[in-house]
C-alpha cells in the first residue's frame, strides 16, 4: 500500500512494473543487465482516485497517460533496478499529489479607490505637459 496523501492510498497490485535494458551510456553493463523500470499505472479504472482527481491527473500526465487512462513512467537515471523502482514511484506518487491537490478559486477584485485616482492623476498630468508642448508650438 503507497500512502499518497491522508485520503488517497494505491494498492501495490495496480501499480505493474517491467524491468527493461536502459539506453545510452554504461558501457557493456548497458547491455547485459534490465535496470530501467517502466511503471504502469491504471488512473482510469483506479478505486483509490476520486473522479476530480482522474480528471486532473489526466490533464497533468499529458503524453506520460494513455488514452485508455494508463500512465506510464520510465525511469533510467540509476544503475540499480532498485534505485529506478524507488525513482518512478516517487514521481508517480509526486504527480498523483499534485492532481489531488484543488486548484484554489481566484476571487475577481476591483480596483482601489485610491490607485483609481493615482492613475487619473498622472492622465491628467501627462496631459498637461502635452498641453504645453502645443502651445509653444502653436505661436509661431
Amino acid at each position: 500500500m503507497i500512502q499518497i496523501t491522508s485520503e488517497i492510498a494505491i494498492n501495490d497490485n495496480e501499480i505493474t512494473e517491467e524491468f527493461i535494458r536502459a539506453s545510452g551510456p554504461g558501457g557493456q553493463n548497458v547491455n547485459k543487465v534490465s535496470t530501467a523500470v517502466r511503471l504502469r499505472f491504471d488512473a482510469a479504472r483506479s478505486s483509490s482516485l476520486t473522479e476530480p482527481v482522474r480528471q486532473r491527473l489526466k490533464s497533468l500526465a499529458g503524453a506520460r497517460m494513455t488514452e485508455d487512462g494508463v500512465i506510464i513512467i520510465d525511469a533510467r537515471r540509476f544503475r540499480t533496478q532498485g534505485a529506478n523502482r524507488a525513482a518512478a514511484v516517487a514521481r508517480l506518487v509526486e504527480l498523483i499529489r499534485e492532481a489531488a491537490q484543488a486548484p484554489q478559486i481566484r476571487f475577481q477584485t476591483k480596483p482601489t479607490r485610491g490607485s483609481k485616482l493615482r492613475r487619473l492623476e498622472s492622465k491628467h498630468h501627462r496631459t498637461a505637459i502635452k498641453q504645453n508642448r502645443r502651445s509653444d508650438l502653436g505661436n509661431d
